[in-house]
């Protein structure tokens, strides 16, 4: 494949901040892939603690690395979103590959093999290690390109879990080209929107291997937001935002009815514990991607009912309320 092109058939990119302390193992794993025709492009976003001395080392060391400063400090995904337009405009394919990840040594040759295969696949996801858990289910091993359609649908429903997080995705390159930005900025997860909406109009390929793994640390974005239920806001803003496209009306009423009540639930639980307003914040807003906004009177009666599970459940409560406390020391 490299043989017949003037640049790079994939675009590997690692946008970082502060990850001294996994970034040369990242780049190390880029590096030991088993598919060698790629640039790699690295963005430090005003690094503090010798993350970009570590990149520049690396990129001394290899031509294929490109370092990029950024000359300002920017949010996460707009550092993102700056990165992925900065990408060879030859190449055919993305691949990000955060930070604090890394990938198995065959992970671009098994996810370029399926999206070569099939040129209808926009997005190739394959299982991944989330610490020491396989994660990634719904597509039958039999098969390694599902409908977009299909995809989107399964999620939905719950019957296809693929879409991880960018490190578990390659991105057709004129898909995120055609995007301005490729990430929608003031989501609260903007890369499973950029699933469904590049899925419209591509298949999903997957790999029926472990190619990746995601690092899960107390410090990361994700795990601070894993205690601000934010499964239940996203399955809530998700089925709001996609469900009549991809389910059938009785389907999507019947779905959207019990993620309001999950969302309502957890909140009314966290009004009982006396949350802080940084968990409030983060619920007003990702309500507000979609129009909504908290709803006391709504919210009130299931704090009564989390009354009565802490009085049922002691331990349960007990758990939540250190949880709590804990959020509001951070």
């Amino acid at each position: 494949m490299s043989s017949q092109r003037t640049g790079p058939l994939v675009s590997v990119v690692t946008p970082f901040y502060n990850t001294a302390a996994y970034l040369a193992e990242c780049i190390q794993s880029v590096l030991a892939q088993t598919f060698t025709d790629f640039e790699y492009l690295l963005v430090n976003n005003q690094s503090t603690d010798g993350s970009d001395r570590i990149a520049a080392e690396w990129a001394d060391r290899d031509p294929r690395i490109r370092l990029v400063h950024n000359p300002r400090f920017v949010g996460q995904v707009e550092n993102y979103n700056g990165a992925l337009e900065q990408i060879d405009s030859r190449s055919r394919y993305v691949k990000i590959v955060q930070a604090d990840d890394w990938i198995f040594p065959e992970c671009l040759e098994r996810m370029l093999a399926v999206a070569e295969r099939h040129p209808t696949v926009g997005l190739v996801g394959a299982y991944y290690l989330e610490g020491n858990r396989v994660q990634g289910y719904g597509i039958p091993v039999e098969m390694e390109v599902l409908g977009g359609h299909d995809t989107n649908r399964g999620h939905l429903l719950g019957t296809c879990g693929v879409f991880g997080t960018p490190t578990t995705l390659m991105y057709r390159a004129d898909l995120v080209r055609e995007r301005h930005p490729p990430f929608t900025l003031d989501r609260v997860h903007e890369d499973s929107e950029f699933c469904f909406e590049v899925l419209r109009k591509s298949d999903f390929g997957f790999v029926h291997q472990v190619l990746s793994y995601l690092r899960v640390r107390p410090e990361s974005i994700l795990a601070g937001a894993s205690t601000y239920d934010w499964r239940e806001l996203d399955a809530y803003i998700t089925h709001r935002m996609f469900g009549a496209e991809f389910l059938g009306p009785s389907e999507r009423q019947m779905r959207m009815r019990r993620f309001e009540r999950l969302h309502l639930s957890r909140l009314g639980e966290a009004a009982l514990l006396w949350r802080e307003p940084a968990y409030w914040a983060y619920h007003r807003r990702g309500l507000a991607t979609i129009g909504e906004r908290l709803r006391p009177f709504a919210i009130l009666p299931y704090v009564g009912k989390a009354a009565l599970k802490a009085v049922l459940r002691p331990r349960w409560a007990l758990a939540q309320a250190r949880v709590s406390l804990q959020a509001r020391r951070r």
